[in-house]
């Protein structure tokens, strides 16, 4: 049961990370462009932070759906983390890092039995 509500809430942060890009949230976008993520890009990121929420409600069900979308939402935050580190913007690297942590944690945890 606990790996279920975890699942979930990973998965509704995540999907809210998302939404944060379709919408073009001012904090969400601003640093986009800072980081030189060109704007062609967004809709595709938020796309794959969509897909991976999904995955991870599907995982519910399917346990190798979760895991496979677990796996690229560690790949896809390692590479925001990666990206912000690149553009120098240290002060920003814990912000990718609050998305990735939770995922790692479903990941943990194990699919639910």
């Amino acid at each position: 049961m606990f790996t279920a509500v975890v699942t979930v809430l990973t998965a509704l942060w995540v999907g809210f990370s998302a939404l944060s890009i379709f919408i073009r949230a001012k904090w969400v976008v601003e640093p986009l462009s800072e980081y030189g993520v060109a704007r062609r890009w967004w809709p595709w990121l938020g796309t794959a932070k969509a897909a991976g929420a999904a995955g991870l409600l599907a995982g519910l069900v399917v346990p190798v759906a979760g895991v496979m979308a677990g796996i690229g939402l560690v790949l896809y935050f390692t590479g925001a983390v990666i990206t912000v580190l690149r553009a120098r913007s240290y002060a920003h690297v814990p912000f990718p890092l609050l998305y990735l942590a939770p995922v790692v944690a479903v990941l943990a945890l194990g699919p639910v039995a």
